[in-house]
């Protein structure tokens, strides 16, 4: 045994004599990835269309979850006028006199589940809406980008209202049918209260199916409303990122922008989201033939302005300018964060299929 250690020792001394082994530099021990080095790795991935939808819908259904109560508050308050306060006298329906007051009525008289009434209706309404909004901006931005021929960079603020514009239209005639249910669903006295499925049949049935899409030429001229709020947030971003560094905002600077871009958005096109409501809404039945019938926002606009006065444009509106700034807010703050984890998703897919393709 030890003449044959010595034989080999002798061998490897010789050949690596004569041929010297190549140093091995030092590499410190690896660590296992971690999440977070996972994620800033994961986020010099570029998202497809598809991926940005579904971070902005999850975002959005977050975020309205949250508020939902000050969602229906404000579509309660939106759809009252002097006609409905002195026939409420003898109906079911409820007159409020405030956001608070509303509140506690709804909470009396129709218990917690009251103030979140038409949440399935909902939730599918703004997941679907923002879903069709991210997805139809991503899209109409690369064509931008491609038309112009240039690289992907910052944009004018005219090309974020318009591309913001654009894909505000896009989703809004696709998705608004399941907003024209929730608001019936929001306004409707419990005993008249119907499932997402039975409201959208009594809606064919006593409207047809042109029914289902009352209300589109307000909510298509509120498309300004989002290409005002994604655009201002998009410059106020880019301003505070010039100030402090970095690549993303942190959530509670997203929060605070966020906010201020969507109240400018709000007080804007108020009138017209009061018009949208009330174009869509239907009476009691109590109260059919005591209350006026609206043919388009003009009407709306017009009969109110007569009526109530300019104040009537802005009724409700400060649950409205709550709930949106929250929402608006809370979408842009989670909208990040499900962002880098959808990136995250992405990234981890790709590696997948490319793994797999090598392996067949």
């Amino acid at each position: 045994i030890e003449r044959a250690s010595r034989v080999i020792v002798t061998g490897i001394t010789a050949n690596s004599s004569k041929h010297p082994a190549p140093a091995i530099p030092y590499s410190p021990p690896q660590h296992p990835p971690t999440p977070k080095t996972d994620m800033v790795a994961a986020s010099k991935e570029s998202l497809p269309p598809f991926g940005h939808a579904v971070a902005g819908s999850l975002g959005a259904m977050f975020a309205l979850a949250v508020v939902y109560p000050l969602d229906i508050i404000k579509t309660r308050l939106q759809v009252q006028s002097k006609a409905t306060e002195s026939a409420s006298s003898n109906s079911d329906e409820k007159n409020y006199a405030s956001t608070t007051d509303a509140f506690i009525q709804i909470l009396r008289s129709e218990g917690f589940l009251g103030l979140y009434a038409g949440l399935p209706a909902a939730l599918v309404g703004v997941a679907s809406t923002n879903f069709a909004y991210f997805y139809w901006y991503s899209q109409l931005r690369a064509l931008y980008h491609t038309y112009r021929g240039g690289p992907q960079g910052t944009l004018s603020t005219a090309a974020e209202l318009l591309l913001g514009a654009g894909a505000g239209a896009l989703a809004t005639i696709f998705t608004i049918p399941v907003s024209v249910i929730t608001t019936r669903q929001q306004t409707a006295i419990r005993s008249e209260r119907d499932t997402l499925a039975g409201t959208a049949r009594a809606i064919v049935r006593e409207d047809g199916v042109q029914g289902l899409w009352k209300g589109l030429k307000p909510s298509l001229v509120l498309c300004v409303n989002p290409a005002i709020t994604y655009g201002s947030f998009e410059k106020m971003k880019e301003f505070v990122l010039t100030r402090v560094g970095g690549k993303d905002l942190k959530p509670l600077m997203a929060f605070y922008v966020g906010a201020l871009s969507k109240t400018l958005a709000t007080i804007v096109t108020y009138p017209y989201i009061m018009a949208k409501v009330r174009l869509q809404w239907k009476p009691p039945k109590d109260m059919e033939g005591k209350v006026e019938k609206y043919t388009s926002a003009v009407d709306v606009l017009t009969r109110v302005l007569k009526n109530e006065g300019i104040l009537g444009w802005y009724k409700g509106m400060s649950a409205q300018i709550t709930k949106a700034v929250l929402s608006q807010a809370l979408l842009f703050m989670m909208k990040d964060v499900f962002t880098r984890y959808t990136i995250l998703l992405y990234a981890l897919a790709r590696k997948l299929a490319a793994s797999r393709a090598v392996e067949a």
